[in-house]
């Protein structure tokens, strides 16, 4: 799976597809622990297809607008100036 497969895909595709790799990834490494591998290269492939996969996720993640709230005011009361004149006296 490329990458400008990936970008086509919804999100809810992405997570799909991610789940299926893990679960095939994870397979794939009981095969291999337990016997021989018809390809052991499918063990590197679905690895690097979980990280173009998270990639894609984290790309999109941030690529959407943040709302920035503005930061909150202390509750410090305001001391008039009148106040201040007085007191240095």
């Amino acid at each position: 799976m490329n990458t400008k497969e990936l970008r086509e895909m919804s999100d809810e595709q992405l997570t799909a597809t991610l789940a299926e790799t893990v679960e095939n990834l994870f397979r794939l490494r009981i095969q291999a622990q337990t016997e021989r591998l018809d390809a052991p290269s499918e063990l590197r492939r679905s690895r690097r297809s979980i990280a173009r996969i998270k990639t894609e996720q984290r790309a999109r993640t941030l690529a959407q607008p943040v709302a920035v709230e503005p930061a909150p005011t202390p509750d410090v009361p305001a001391v008039e100036p009148e106040a201040e004149a007085e007191t240095e006296s």
